[in-house]
């Protein structure tokens, strides 16, 4: 089947609900067996008029769609928006917010905005925290390791606001990064220079158990690892082979540096200051997500191959509304 290969070819091409269909079934099911995702079933028959498959077996859920089993499930909305708004938020290096994506396919920002946070459920290579393999390597393979604080400026707050958030962090956590940066969200970043590929994660505080535990799970031991010279990073050097550089003198030290998590955490927060403004915390992981993708996939690869990859890691992943609220339990409004 031909693949569009820019966002206009790719607009006129899933305008069409058959094009759209054949499109999502060839990435639903890559071996060209359609196969019921209920009972297993291979042999199944489709029914033109409705678009849909029906398995030859009497159960529930007889008939299903392309969509079953995907993070567009249960969404009124058919392929030829959702395809697009896929294209959108993978190729657009700056992303795009959820007003746009409301405008440009004539939904309310609220359904723009869950479409979003589908899609980057998709968009994430780890949705059950388990790595195909760790990074680095014992033969020299070398990873830098750095941890940031993502959120708004005190200054720019009400003063009430800015105070009130200073004293409930202080209240929780008293540690003198909290107190400071009272607004922010940590994360932590670990960067492979051999694959070129980057892991970031939300972490509850950046004191040294956190940041240690996090590269122990990620990292080969014996691995090379860089790091700036926070004392949270003391006694790596009992696993890996472990050098530092003090930001306060230089910020390049010969192959000492984490200037390649600098350029990851610049990208992101500008991401997020310009398109998305204002993220909650509790949704930070998911803006981790979209991020990550773009930027481990953005060599040696297409707007169509970014878009075709997005697509091969929709099936078993449902996110509902209640989930994204925070509501799951409850009554999703």
């Amino acid at each position: 089947m031909k693949t569009p290969k820019t966002l206009q070819q790719a607009i006129i091409h899933f305008s069409d609900a058959d094009n759209c269909l054949e499109f999502m079934a060839m990435h639903r099911w890559p071996d060209g067996i359609v196969t019921c995702p209920t009972c297993g079933r291979k042999d199944v028959s489709f029914l033109a008029n409705q678009k849909k498959w029906q398995c030859k077996s009497a159960h529930a859920k007889r008939q299903f769609s392309a969509k079953v089993g995907t993070i567009f499930e249960d969404s009124p909305l058919g392929l030829e928006k959702w395809l697009p708004c896929v294209w959108l938020i993978t190729n657009s290096k700056n992303g795009v917010s959820s007003c746009e994506i409301a405008r440009s396919l004539g939904v309310t920002q609220k359904t723009a905005w869950f479409m979003l946070h589908r899609i980057r459920f998709a968009m994430n290579e780890n949705p059950f925290n388990i790595y195909n393999g760790k990074l680095g390597g014992s033969d020299g393979g070398a990873v830098e390791v750095d941890e940031s604080f993502v959120g708004g400026k005190l200054t720019n707050m009400h003063k009430g606001r800015a105070k009130k958030m200073q004293e409930t962090r202080a209240a929780v956590d008293p540690d003198e990064y909290f107190q400071r940066y009272a607004n922010k969200t940590p994360v932590m970043g670990m960067f492979d220079r051999e694959s070129r590929q980057v892991r970031a994660m939300v972490i509850p505080n950046v004191k040294r158990e956190t940041l240690q535990n996090e590269i122990l799970k990620n990292i080969k031991y014996g691995s090379k690892v860089y790091t700036d010279s926070a004392v949270s990073y003391n006694r790596t050097g009992w696993h890996y082979v472990h050098d530092t550089v003090n930001h306060a003198e230089c910020y390049v030290r010969g192959q000492v540096h984490t200037n390649s998590l600098e350029n990851f955490w610049s990208l992101t927060k500008r991401n997020l200051a310009g398109t998305y403004v204002a993220v909650e915390p509790f949704h930070l992981d998911r803006y981790l997500d979209e991020q990550m993708f773009r930027f481990n996939n953005r060599l040696n690869m297409s707007d169509a191959d970014r878009f075709s990859k997005a697509l091969s890691q929709v099936v078993n992943r449902r996110l509902t509304y209640a989930e994204v609220t925070g509501k799951v339990g409850g009554t999703a409004n």
